[in-house]
């Protein structure tokens, strides 16, 4: 299959997004901010484009609230823009606590992408928050974002002073044995390769698009043809949306597939809600952060979550 999703590319486009610079980090004293309703959108959703923002969700009244953001923000201080700290006051802004289904306070949540990533309740010491941070950041590694260091600690390239690109990896017989079966149409074998890869090296982002890249080429083989026909008169089956979606981005109609999961995404809930967002991060991953359609799809993703 050629276009927007070729199996071939997959490699090259992570190696690619891993190396490609992103945006200016923050100037040096805007490490924490203070949002409101108003803010949500410009210094959470839209920032966490360009680096993780972590969610500090308080009120003036909480005593372990007044524990844990000072440490929260002595880290945000030392990741000198790797990571943004977004203090929310959950009596001033109740839509955005209600928004995120807050129990209890201190909640603290991460958004990588647009995308809420779970946190904790409560005051953690410095060393579960420091692992905290960490895990933060290697998701966004993983997503393609390219980030600084959680701390002090980590060894800048002296060359130039900054981070040493990553080496490209070398080749992977294992990869040519799977794409070799998928070449050959045996997705069974194709999945049960790159699947194995997995098992060995759970965060190979290489073998996770490729295993979504098969996935999907199995989804659309035994997908009914005239799916997206039948899609455009059942706006609400959401097995038809999803396979209405998955043959358009097959047949390299990337626009369709990516607003039809987004207005189904607006018309659903619960579980529904769950499984179109799922095939939309799918979607992002098989594109790859450059794809110009992406950046914009995942803004549309959060606000429709939010």
């Amino acid at each position: 299959m050629s276009g927007a999703i070729d199996l071939a590319a997959v490699k090259a486009r992570s190696e690619a997004a891993a190396r490609a610079a992103e945006a200016p980090a923050p100037q040096a004293g805007h490490y924490v901010v203070e949002v409101t309703e108003a803010t949500f959108q410009t210094e959470v959703l839209d920032r966490s484009f360009q680096v993780p923002v972590l969610l500090d969700l308080w009120a003036e009244w909480c005593q372990p609230c007044k524990q844990l953001s000072p440490v929260l923000e002595k880290l945000a201080a030392e990741a000198a823009g790797a990571w943004i700290l977004a203090t929310i006051d959950v009596d001033a802004n109740p839509r955005i606590s209600q928004a995120l289904q807050v129990q209890s306070i201190p909640t603290v949540f991460a958004v990588i992408g647009g995308q809420l990533v779970p946190g904790f309740q409560g005051a953690l010491p410095e060393a579960q928050l420091r692992e905290f941070v960490a895990a933060v950041l290697q998701a966004a590694q993983e997503a393609g974002m390219q980030v600084g260091p959680a701390g002090p600690g980590a060894q800048p390239d002296a060359a130039d002073g900054g981070a040493a690109a990553p080496a490209a990896p070398p080749e992977d017989p294992r990869f040519d044995a799977a794409e070799q079966a998928l070449a050959e149409g045996n997705h069974d074998l194709a999945e049960q390769r790159f699947q194995a890869i997995l098992d060995a090296e759970p965060n190979n982002a290489d073998a996770t698009l490729a295993l979504r890249q098969v996935r999907l080429l199995r989804r659309v083989a035994g997908a009914d043809p005239a799916a997206r026909a039948r899609a455009q008169a059942a706006p609400d089956d959401v097995d038809l949306q999803l396979a209405a979606a998955d043959l358009a981005l097959a047949g390299d109609d990337v626009d369709a597939a990516l607003q039809g999961l987004l207005a189904t995404l607006g018309r659903v809930a619960g579980e529904d809600r769950e499984r179109v967002r799922v095939r939309l991060v799918d979607y992002f991953d098989l594109l790859g952060p450059d794809d110009p359609r992406v950046g914009p799809a995942r803004r549309e993703m959060a606000r429709a979550l939010f």
